[in-house]
Protein backbone atom coordinates (compact mmCIF):
# COMPACT_ATOMS: atom_id res chain seq x y z
CA UNK A 1 0.00 0.00 0.00
CA UNK A 2 1.60 2.95 -0.98
CA UNK A 3 0.97 5.49 1.88
CA UNK A 4 1.63 8.97 0.39
CA UNK A 5 1.87 11.44 3.78
CA UNK A 6 2.10 15.25 4.01
CA UNK A 7 3.42 17.63 6.51
CA UNK A 8 4.72 21.47 7.40
CA UNK A 9 6.43 23.19 9.57
CA UNK A 10 9.29 20.28 9.09
CA UNK A 11 12.98 21.48 9.03
CA UNK A 12 16.01 19.89 9.76
CA UNK A 13 16.33 21.56 13.30
CA UNK A 14 12.73 20.50 14.13
CA UNK A 15 11.84 18.49 16.83
CA UNK A 16 8.71 16.38 17.24
CA UNK A 17 6.80 15.90 14.30
CA UNK A 18 9.78 15.48 12.28
CA UNK A 19 10.89 12.59 14.61
CA UNK A 20 7.52 11.28 14.94
CA UNK A 21 7.11 11.40 10.72
CA UNK A 22 10.24 9.49 10.65
CA UNK A 23 9.69 6.78 12.82
CA UNK A 24 6.32 5.97 11.60
CA UNK A 25 7.47 6.09 7.87
CA UNK A 26 9.98 3.71 9.12
CA UNK A 27 8.10 1.47 10.43
CA UNK A 28 5.43 1.56 7.69
CA UNK A 29 8.21 0.54 5.07
CA UNK A 30 9.50 -2.19 7.71
CA UNK A 31 5.83 -3.48 7.66
CA UNK A 32 6.26 -4.06 3.72
CA UNK A 33 4.20 -0.76 2.93
CA UNK A 34 5.50 2.01 -0.11
CA UNK A 35 5.42 5.21 2.17
CA UNK A 36 5.91 8.62 0.43
CA UNK A 37 6.77 12.15 2.33
CA UNK A 38 5.65 15.76 1.34
CA UNK A 39 6.99 18.66 3.55
CA UNK A 40 7.97 22.16 1.91
CA UNK A 41 11.69 22.94 1.13
CA UNK A 42 13.48 25.36 -0.70
CA UNK A 43 13.50 23.79 -3.84
CA UNK A 44 12.45 20.61 -5.12
CA UNK A 45 14.27 17.39 -4.11
CA UNK A 46 13.26 13.66 -4.41
CA UNK A 47 15.18 11.43 -1.66
CA UNK A 48 14.84 7.37 -0.92
CA UNK A 49 15.48 7.19 3.23
CA UNK A 50 14.51 4.14 5.44
CA UNK A 51 11.24 5.85 6.15
CA UNK A 52 10.56 6.08 2.40
CA UNK A 53 10.82 8.47 -0.65
CA UNK A 54 10.85 11.86 0.49
CA UNK A 55 10.08 15.08 -1.70
CA UNK A 56 10.06 18.39 -0.69
CA UNK A 57 8.29 21.07 -2.54
CA UNK A 58 8.74 24.45 -3.29
CA UNK A 59 7.67 26.39 0.03
CA UNK A 60 7.44 30.38 1.38
CA UNK A 61 8.89 30.70 4.57
CA UNK A 62 7.25 31.89 7.55
CA UNK A 63 7.72 34.99 8.92
CA UNK A 64 9.26 34.92 12.50
CA UNK A 65 9.39 31.17 12.78
CA UNK A 66 12.92 30.06 12.40
CA UNK A 67 12.99 28.81 9.36
CA UNK A 68 9.34 26.61 8.99
CA UNK A 69 8.29 26.76 5.34
CA UNK A 70 4.40 26.03 4.14
CA UNK A 71 3.00 24.40 1.04
CA UNK A 72 0.93 26.95 -0.46
CA UNK A 73 0.84 25.79 -4.11
CA UNK A 74 -2.00 23.29 -4.10
CA UNK A 75 -1.59 23.03 -7.91
CA UNK A 76 1.54 21.60 -7.79
CA UNK A 77 0.89 19.92 -4.72
CA UNK A 78 -2.03 18.23 -6.22
CA UNK A 79 -0.27 17.42 -9.17
CA UNK A 80 2.28 15.66 -7.55
CA UNK A 81 -0.28 13.41 -5.57
CA UNK A 82 -1.85 12.61 -8.82
CA UNK A 83 1.70 11.32 -9.94
CA UNK A 84 2.18 9.13 -6.76
CA UNK A 85 -1.51 7.56 -7.08
CA UNK A 86 -1.63 7.16 -3.52
CA UNK A 87 -3.46 4.22 -1.90
CA UNK A 88 -3.86 6.38 1.53
CA UNK A 89 -3.09 10.22 2.36
CA UNK A 90 -2.30 11.04 5.83
CA UNK A 91 -1.68 14.67 6.69
CA UNK A 92 -0.41 16.40 9.70
CA UNK A 93 -1.46 20.00 8.95
CA UNK A 94 -5.08 20.55 9.87
CA UNK A 95 -4.20 24.72 9.26
CA UNK A 96 -3.22 25.16 5.52
CA UNK A 97 -3.24 21.39 4.67
CA UNK A 98 -7.09 20.59 5.31
CA UNK A 99 -8.19 21.51 1.80
CA UNK A 100 -5.93 17.83 0.48
CA UNK A 101 -9.21 16.12 2.67
CA UNK A 102 -11.44 17.33 0.30
CA UNK A 103 -9.19 16.69 -2.69
CA UNK A 104 -8.82 12.86 -1.69
CA UNK A 105 -12.44 11.98 -1.16
CA UNK A 106 -12.90 13.52 -5.07
CA UNK A 107 -10.60 10.82 -5.84
CA UNK A 108 -11.98 7.91 -4.15
CA UNK A 109 -8.51 8.43 -1.34
CA UNK A 110 -8.71 7.07 1.85
CA UNK A 111 -7.68 9.90 4.51
CA UNK A 112 -6.76 10.37 7.83
CA UNK A 113 -5.69 13.97 9.58
CA UNK A 114 -3.16 13.41 12.38
CA UNK A 115 -3.76 16.43 15.28
CA UNK A 116 -0.27 16.63 16.21
CA UNK A 117 -1.01 19.97 17.61
CA UNK A 118 -3.90 21.90 19.55
CA UNK A 119 -5.73 24.30 17.55
CA UNK A 120 -7.67 25.60 20.15
CA UNK A 121 -4.68 25.98 22.26
CA UNK A 122 -2.73 27.37 19.64
CA UNK A 123 -5.60 30.35 19.12
CA UNK A 124 -5.86 30.72 22.57
CA UNK A 125 -2.43 31.83 22.86
CA UNK A 126 -3.32 34.70 20.47
CA UNK A 127 -6.21 35.69 22.14
CA UNK A 128 -10.26 34.85 22.04
CA UNK A 129 -10.10 32.83 18.87
CA UNK A 130 -11.74 29.32 20.38
CA UNK A 131 -15.22 29.45 18.37
CA UNK A 132 -12.82 29.84 15.16
CA UNK A 133 -10.68 26.54 16.51
CA UNK A 134 -13.77 24.87 16.75
CA UNK A 135 -15.12 25.92 13.37
CA UNK A 136 -12.06 24.86 11.66
CA UNK A 137 -11.83 21.64 13.81
CA UNK A 138 -15.39 21.11 12.58
CA UNK A 139 -14.08 21.22 8.95
CA UNK A 140 -11.14 18.69 9.43
CA UNK A 141 -13.81 15.97 10.68
CA UNK A 142 -16.13 16.40 7.98
CA UNK A 143 -13.06 16.55 5.44
CA UNK A 144 -10.99 13.35 6.47
CA UNK A 145 -11.84 10.05 7.02
CA UNK A 146 -10.18 9.60 10.35
CA UNK A 147 -8.99 11.69 12.68
CA UNK A 148 -6.11 10.37 15.02
CA UNK A 149 -5.12 11.82 18.24
CA UNK A 150 -1.76 11.04 20.09
CA UNK A 151 -3.41 11.51 23.55
CA UNK A 152 -6.61 11.52 25.37
CA UNK A 153 -6.13 15.33 25.79
CA UNK A 154 -5.64 15.61 21.46
CA UNK A 155 -9.00 14.58 21.38
CA UNK A 156 -10.97 16.35 23.49
CA UNK A 157 -11.26 19.15 21.56
CA UNK A 158 -12.96 17.06 18.41
CA UNK A 159 -14.88 15.14 20.83
CA UNK A 160 -16.65 18.17 22.65
CA UNK A 161 -18.23 19.15 18.86
CA UNK A 162 -19.36 15.83 18.72
CA UNK A 163 -16.79 13.97 16.22
CA UNK A 164 -17.31 9.95 16.39
CA UNK A 165 -14.20 8.95 14.32
CA UNK A 166 -11.24 9.87 16.33
CA UNK A 167 -9.04 7.37 17.57
CA UNK A 168 -6.22 7.53 20.08
CA UNK A 169 -3.27 6.44 18.81
CA UNK A 170 0.02 7.27 20.93
CA UNK A 171 3.17 8.25 19.97
CA UNK A 172 6.26 6.45 20.93
CA UNK A 173 10.22 6.41 21.89
CA UNK A 174 13.19 4.76 20.92
CA UNK A 175 13.86 2.88 24.15
CA UNK A 176 17.30 1.88 22.64
CA UNK A 177 18.72 5.42 21.46
CA UNK A 178 17.35 7.11 24.77
CA UNK A 179 18.48 4.82 27.54
CA UNK A 180 19.89 5.60 31.14
CA UNK A 181 23.01 3.67 30.29
CA UNK A 182 23.88 7.30 29.04
CA UNK A 183 24.69 9.38 31.97
CA UNK A 184 27.84 10.45 31.44
CA UNK A 185 29.63 12.03 34.00
CA UNK A 186 31.82 14.02 32.35
CA UNK A 187 29.13 16.08 30.99
CA UNK A 188 27.55 16.60 34.39
CA UNK A 189 30.57 18.06 35.34
CA UNK A 190 30.94 20.52 32.53
CA UNK A 191 27.87 21.89 33.12
CA UNK A 192 27.19 21.57 37.04
CA UNK A 193 29.24 21.31 40.05
CA UNK A 194 28.94 18.40 42.16
CA UNK A 195 26.22 19.33 44.77
CA UNK A 196 24.37 21.41 42.31
CA UNK A 197 20.90 20.46 40.58
CA UNK A 198 21.43 20.48 36.66
CA UNK A 199 17.82 21.00 35.55
CA UNK A 200 17.29 20.18 31.64
CA UNK A 201 14.59 22.44 28.48
CA UNK A 202 14.94 20.64 25.73
CA UNK A 203 12.62 22.17 23.03
CA UNK A 204 11.79 24.96 20.79
CA UNK A 205 12.06 28.68 22.14
CA UNK A 206 8.75 29.75 21.21
CA UNK A 207 5.99 31.36 22.45
CA UNK A 208 3.83 28.06 22.31
CA UNK A 209 5.95 26.04 24.11
CA UNK A 210 6.24 28.42 27.38
CA UNK A 211 10.22 28.49 27.86
CA UNK A 212 10.14 30.82 30.08
CA UNK A 213 8.59 28.79 32.75
CA UNK A 214 11.67 26.93 33.17
CA UNK A 215 13.99 30.35 34.18
CA UNK A 216 11.38 30.68 36.09
CA UNK A 217 11.54 27.68 37.77
CA UNK A 218 15.03 28.13 38.47
CA UNK A 219 14.99 31.32 39.85
CA UNK A 220 12.33 29.75 42.70
CA UNK A 221 14.87 26.87 43.32
CA UNK A 222 17.75 28.82 43.93
CA UNK A 223 15.36 31.55 45.85
CA UNK A 224 14.88 28.59 48.16
CA UNK A 225 17.97 27.55 48.28
CA UNK A 226 18.43 24.64 45.87
CA UNK A 227 21.67 25.34 43.73
CA UNK A 228 19.85 24.63 41.03
CA UNK A 229 21.35 25.30 37.26
CA UNK A 230 20.05 24.72 33.64
CA UNK A 231 20.87 23.82 30.31
CA UNK A 232 18.59 24.72 27.51
CA UNK A 233 18.90 23.03 24.38
CA UNK A 234 17.31 24.41 21.57
CA UNK A 235 17.05 27.38 19.01
CA UNK A 236 14.00 29.52 18.47
CA UNK A 237 12.74 33.57 18.38
CA UNK A 238 12.68 33.38 21.46
CA UNK A 239 16.25 32.64 22.98
CA UNK A 240 17.66 36.52 22.57
CA UNK A 241 14.69 37.38 25.09
CA UNK A 242 15.36 34.86 27.56
CA UNK A 243 19.12 35.26 27.49
CA UNK A 244 18.72 38.54 28.43
CA UNK A 245 16.12 37.77 30.88
CA UNK A 246 18.74 35.33 32.35
CA UNK A 247 21.27 37.47 32.25
CA UNK A 248 19.21 40.41 33.83
CA UNK A 249 18.26 38.13 36.84
CA UNK A 250 21.61 35.89 37.34
CA UNK A 251 20.21 32.75 36.48
CA UNK A 252 22.70 29.85 35.54
CA UNK A 253 21.08 29.13 32.16
CA UNK A 254 23.08 28.11 29.98
CA UNK A 255 21.98 28.39 26.75
CA UNK A 256 23.41 25.75 23.84
CA UNK A 257 21.33 26.03 21.09
CA UNK A 258 20.08 23.22 18.37
CA UNK A 259 21.62 19.67 18.93
CA UNK A 260 21.57 17.94 15.80
CA UNK A 261 23.73 15.04 17.42
CA UNK A 262 20.68 12.68 18.56
CA UNK A 263 23.33 10.72 20.46
CA UNK A 264 24.16 13.74 22.52
CA UNK A 265 20.91 14.87 23.13
CA UNK A 266 20.26 11.48 24.87
CA UNK A 267 23.53 11.71 26.82
CA UNK A 268 22.23 15.25 28.13
CA UNK A 269 18.58 13.63 28.93
CA UNK A 270 19.75 10.84 30.95
CA UNK A 271 23.05 13.18 32.74
CA UNK A 272 19.98 15.51 34.16
CA UNK A 273 18.44 15.28 37.56
CA UNK A 274 14.86 16.49 36.22
CA UNK A 275 13.85 17.32 32.91
CA UNK A 276 11.65 20.57 32.56
CA UNK A 277 8.52 20.55 29.71
CA UNK A 278 6.38 23.88 29.81
CA UNK A 279 4.43 23.71 27.15
CA UNK A 280 0.71 24.36 28.25
CA UNK A 281 -0.19 23.25 24.59
CA UNK A 282 1.65 20.29 23.99
CA UNK A 283 -0.66 17.32 22.71
CA UNK A 284 2.15 14.51 23.43
CA UNK A 285 5.56 15.82 24.42
CA UNK A 286 8.24 13.51 22.86
CA UNK A 287 10.87 15.33 24.40
CA UNK A 288 9.29 14.82 28.13
CA UNK A 289 8.90 10.71 27.20
CA UNK A 290 12.31 10.50 25.63
CA UNK A 291 13.70 11.98 28.81
CA UNK A 292 11.56 9.56 31.15
CA UNK A 293 13.06 6.65 28.80
CA UNK A 294 16.52 8.18 29.96
CA UNK A 295 15.69 7.71 33.16
CA UNK A 296 14.89 10.96 33.80
CA UNK A 297 12.00 12.27 35.71
CA UNK A 298 9.91 15.43 34.15
CA UNK A 299 8.46 17.97 35.30
CA UNK A 300 5.36 19.37 32.77
CA UNK A 301 2.56 21.71 32.50
CA UNK A 302 -0.36 20.68 34.33
CA UNK A 303 -2.46 22.03 31.53
CA UNK A 304 -1.16 20.13 28.77
CA UNK A 305 -1.39 16.77 27.73
CA UNK A 306 1.87 15.85 28.98
CA UNK A 307 0.77 14.52 32.75
CA UNK A 308 -1.57 11.64 30.51
CA UNK A 309 1.82 10.57 28.66
CA UNK A 310 4.29 10.58 32.11
CA UNK A 311 1.72 9.32 34.50
CA UNK A 312 3.51 8.57 37.99
CA UNK A 313 6.70 9.06 36.49
CA UNK A 314 6.58 12.51 36.58
CA UNK A 315 4.36 15.91 37.97
CA UNK A 316 2.17 18.74 36.17
CA UNK A 317 3.38 22.45 37.33
CA UNK A 318 1.08 25.73 36.30
CA UNK A 319 4.02 28.23 37.01
CA UNK A 320 7.78 28.82 38.18
CA UNK A 321 7.18 28.49 42.16
CA UNK A 322 5.15 24.91 41.30
CA UNK A 323 7.57 23.66 38.78
CA UNK A 324 10.08 23.98 41.26
CA UNK A 325 8.42 22.46 44.16
CA UNK A 326 7.74 19.46 41.80
CA UNK A 327 11.13 18.93 40.95
CA UNK A 328 12.16 19.05 44.69
CA UNK A 329 9.78 16.10 45.23
CA UNK A 330 10.79 13.95 42.14
CA UNK A 331 14.20 14.46 43.32
CA UNK A 332 13.11 12.96 46.94
CA UNK A 333 11.79 9.96 44.99
CA UNK A 334 14.52 6.97 45.43
CA UNK A 335 13.02 5.19 42.69
CA UNK A 336 12.67 8.40 40.29
CA UNK A 337 15.01 6.84 37.51
CA UNK A 338 13.54 2.86 37.41
CA UNK A 339 10.14 4.40 37.29
CA UNK A 340 10.73 6.83 34.71
CA UNK A 341 11.68 4.25 32.51
CA UNK A 342 9.31 2.02 33.41
CA UNK A 343 6.63 4.31 32.35
CA UNK A 344 8.58 5.03 28.71
CA UNK A 345 8.61 1.42 28.17
CA UNK A 346 4.78 1.45 27.45
CA UNK A 347 5.35 3.63 24.41
CA UNK A 348 7.59 1.62 22.34
CA UNK A 349 7.67 3.02 18.41
CA UNK A 350 6.29 -0.32 17.05
CA UNK A 351 3.08 0.01 19.03
CA UNK A 352 2.50 3.23 16.92
CA UNK A 353 3.00 2.14 13.67
CA UNK A 354 0.75 -0.79 15.07
CA UNK A 355 -1.73 1.67 15.50
CA UNK A 356 -1.59 4.28 12.91
CA UNK A 357 -1.85 1.35 10.36
CA UNK A 358 -4.74 -0.34 12.40
CA UNK A 359 -6.20 3.47 11.19
CA UNK A 360 -5.54 3.24 8.05
CA UNK A 361 -6.93 0.18 7.45
CA UNK A 362 -10.04 1.28 9.25
CA UNK A 363 -10.25 4.30 7.12
CA UNK A 364 -10.05 1.97 3.55
CA UNK A 365 -12.56 -0.36 4.97
CA UNK A 366 -14.76 2.60 5.60
CA UNK A 367 -14.59 4.59 1.91
CA UNK A 368 -15.18 0.68 0.41
CA UNK A 369 -17.97 0.59 1.89
CA UNK A 370 -19.25 4.31 1.09
CA UNK A 371 -18.30 3.35 -3.08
Amino acid sequence: MRIVRLANFVTERSGGLRTALRELGTGYRLAGHDPVLIHPGVSYTSTETEQGLVITLPGPEVPGMGGYRVLLDRRRLADTLRGLRPDHLEVSDRSTLRWVGRWARRYGIPSTMVSHESLDGLLRLLGPFGRLADRLNARTAAEFDRIVATTSWAAAEFERLGVRDVVRVPLGVDLDRFHPSLHDPLLRRHWAAPRDVLLVHCGRLSAEKSPGLSLDAVEALRASGVPAVLVIAGGGPLRPQLQASAAARGLPARFIGHVGNRQRVAALLATADVVLAPGPVETFGLSALEALASGTPTVVHARSALPEVVGGAGLGAVDGESFARAAVELLARPDRRTAARARASMFPWSASVNGFLSVIEGARAGASRQS
